[in-house]
């Protein structure tokens, strides 16, 4: 099976990786040379104009704009998958653009997966993540050796795209909210003379303690925002899931709230560092130090 991987940032990398150790033909390509080196030094190999057919694409790009680009724009990538072929699109979209790919896919002839991705950069490396799929029986079979390699859990939401990206819209808001909301406990801890050391320490194994807490306060402890999730991913996350709620008439007032935190990290420079340098706004605000911090 021939897979080509478009896209190999934090996410994508880890997964084509994952593809090529369970013995899968991996060609992958990334505006970022160095990630692309990264792939070819695994022993994987270049998505080149010569590169054989496709039996499988998986699409790890950022938004919608970019997935149609890469799928089905003037060099799109679809045209170089073989008949019957299946794409992964793996990117946060809204559910209305993903059934537009899938009816743009079946069109050419191709099957296409609405196949959010959820679990980070080290699920990523190790097959370890939670896909939220929706599509047609055969193309859930003609993926199934790509998902298998990328997933210790697959979820079947449905016969038809969009399922999956409703799902992942619900997955990000509460992801988003968590993450901000670590960091608002962890800082207002900090008024409160609970360093960010024994915050952790002790709501990781209380109540208040969430999946991204566990995750993302140690890097705030550890002052180490090098970024496995950015910033920056926030602002565009949250802003479908409210772009969502808003075509659904349904009021998201903590999502809000959170983007709003994210928009302000952004602003202070921050959309390259690790989402948790969220925990900087508040900061700010507060005139607390951070550990790391002079």
């Amino acid at each position: 099976m021939n897979i080509h991987f478009v896209g190999l940032g934090s996410m994508g990398l880890g997964m084509a990786l994952s593809c090529h150790r369970a013995g899968l033909k991996v060609y992958g390509i990334d505006t970022n040379p160095a990630r692309v080196a990264a792939l070819v030094e695994a022993g994987a190999g270049v998505l080149e104009a010569d590169s054989p057919a496709a039996d499988v694409l998986v699409c790890v790009v950022l938004n919608a704009d970019q997935t149609r680009a890469v799928l089905f724009g003037d060099t799109g990538l679809a045209a170089r998958l073989r008949p019957g072929g299946v794409i992964l699109s793996c990117a946060t979209v809204p559910p209305a653009f993903a059934r537009e790919m899938e009816a743009e896919a079946e069109a050419r002839g191709l099957l296409y997966l609405d196949a959010p991705i959820s679990g980070g950069s080290i699920k990523a490396q190790a097959g370890q993540l939670s896909i939220m799929a929706a599509g047609k029986p055969a193309a859930f079979a003609a993926a199934r050796p790509a998902l298998d390699a990328m997933a210790t859990t697959v979820f079947e939401l449905g016969d038809a795209a969009g399922a999956g990206s409703a799902m992942k819209a619900v997955n990000q808001m509460l992801a988003g909210v968590h993450i901000a909301a670590m960091a608002e406990a962890m800082t207002f801890g900090m008024t409160q003379g609970v360093a960010p050391d024994r915050f952790l320490e002790v709501i990781r194994q209380c109540a208040g303690t969430s999946w991204m807490l566990e995750n993302r306060a140690p890097h705030i402890v550890a002052g180490d925002y090098t970024p496995h999730s950015s910033v920056n991913i926030w602002p565009k996350d949250l802003g479908i899931v409210l772009d969502i709620a808003r075509e659904a008439r349904f009021a998201a007032p903590i999502t809000a709230a959170a983007l709003q935190q994210y928009l302000a990290a952004a602003g202070m420079g921050l959309g390259q560092e690790d989402d948790a340098a969220v925990a900087k706004v508040y900061a700010r605000n507060a005139g607390l130090t951070l550990p790391g911090e002079a």
